[in-house]
């Protein structure tokens, strides 16, 4: 009898050895460095604001801060993937909504997308008109590239729509040594704008497809009466 639970104990031990190996993070090789990633360089956190600090500065004169939660259908997934041309796995996301009075001020949303290894945390900012208000890191998690979270590069996805590119070398400057960090940053403010385009701008008459039916009525005219 004790025989056999002292083997069952070395099976179970063999076997969390084995679990082990198998769940232990692998080495993550920078092509830029030229090396594998150290173990402090994995785990490395830098952390600039709080979600809560982040929400003050996107809404900072809201009488009310009320938090939604968007949830995707596959044909809704599948549009906004169509629409910001690329795919992902998420099929929900935290919205923050501010309000005064009867009337929307805008929202806030976080966003977490890859740079080169990790994701990063950072939360964007829409006005009530579908542009882009701000944009804030919360959590950075690479060795480098944090310079994304600086306030001289991300002013300029202010004023950004979902009639923009938001693309590098478009009308998003790079940063050396940071593109992948910027392609990411850029992806998730061009999602962020489509998702809150989607969901709250068209079902109130304010998205794209209007103002672009309201721009397309306004040349006609100008072109019939020579305006």
């Amino acid at each position: 009898m004790f025989a056999h639970v002292r083997f069952s104990y070395l099976l179970i031990l063999i076997g969390l050895v084995l679990a082990t190996d198998v769940f232990a993070a692998e080495p993550i090789w920078d092509s830029d460095l030229k090396r594998y990633l150290t173990e402090e360089e994995i785990n490395h956190a830098e952390v600039f604001m709080t979600e809560e600090d982040a929400v003050k500065i996107m809404l900072p004169k809201s009488e009310r801060i009320r938090k939604e939660v968007i949830r995707l259908s596959q044909e809704k997934k599948d549009l906004i993937e169509q629409r910001i041309g690329w795919k992902f796995s998420e099929e929900s996301f935290e919205l923050y909504i501010g309000e005064t009075g009867d009337k929307i001020d805008g929202y806030a949303m976080v966003h977490n997308t890859i740079g080169k290894h990790k994701h990063m945390t950072y939360m964007v900012g829409v006005d009530a008109k579908g542009a882009c208000s701000d944009v804030e890191l919360l959590v950075f998690r690479e060795a480098k590239g944090s310079e994304v979270g600086r306030k001289r590069f991300n002013v300029q996805y202010e004023g950004k729509t979902v009639s923009d590119p938001i693309r590098i070398n478009k009308d998003i400057i790079n940063i050396s040594g940071a593109t992948m960090s910027v392609r990411s940053i850029s992806a998730g403010v061009k999602r962020v704008l489509v998702l809150v385009d989607e969901f709250y701008l068209k079902p109130a008459r304010l998205g794209s497809d209007t103002v672009a039916t309201k721009k397309s009525e306004k040349g006609i005219f100008g072109s019939l009466f020579g305006n």
